[in-house]
């Protein structure tokens, strides 16, 4: 049986020179070129606007990576969720029938009758004590 090679480290981009990638390179090349056309054919300012918005978004595109993958992956990945958002929330819609049933449910409120303690000075004397104490000398240990 034949023994063939297995790749390793498939993720990682070829080198061309140095720390540059191919695609880094590929991106640099291409706004240079845009950033000297706008210098040859237009006047200073045009330069200079070229130069800071696209050669900086040119430079965040080539070297910048957001958790472990490229910005153009990151981005790609922001405007698919924008346009198909994964929260999915069921809302649940009623036929006529169902309607008609759950309006006509009538809930019985059970009266709960509320026993009123007598409130006697002592009482609250006990209680004044137990609140001031912070609950450490009750009444009603002491009176059983």
């Amino acid at each position: 049986m034949q023994q063939f090679v297995v790749p390793q480290f498939i993720e990682v981009e070829d080198k061309i020179f140095g720390p540059v990638t191919t695609r880094q390179f590929l991106i640099l090349l291409i706004a240079g070129g845009v950033i000297f056309l706008a210098y040859r054919f237009g006047d200073f300012a045009l330069f200079i606007i070229t130069l800071a918005i696209l050669g900086g978004f040119a430079l965040v595109l080539a070297f910048v990576k957001v958790n472990g993958q490229s910005f153009h992956y990151f981005l790609l990945n922001i405007g698919e969720n924008l346009r198909k958002p994964s929260l999915r929330v069921w809302e649940k819609s009623y036929s006529k029938k169902e309607l008609d049933y759950l309006r006509n449910i009538v809930v019985e409120k059970k009266e709960v009758e509320q026993v009123k303690r007598d409130v006697r000075k002592s009482y609250i004397r006990d209680l004044s004590l137990l609140v001031n104490t912070g609950g450490y000398y009750n009444p009603e240990q002491r009176k059983k």
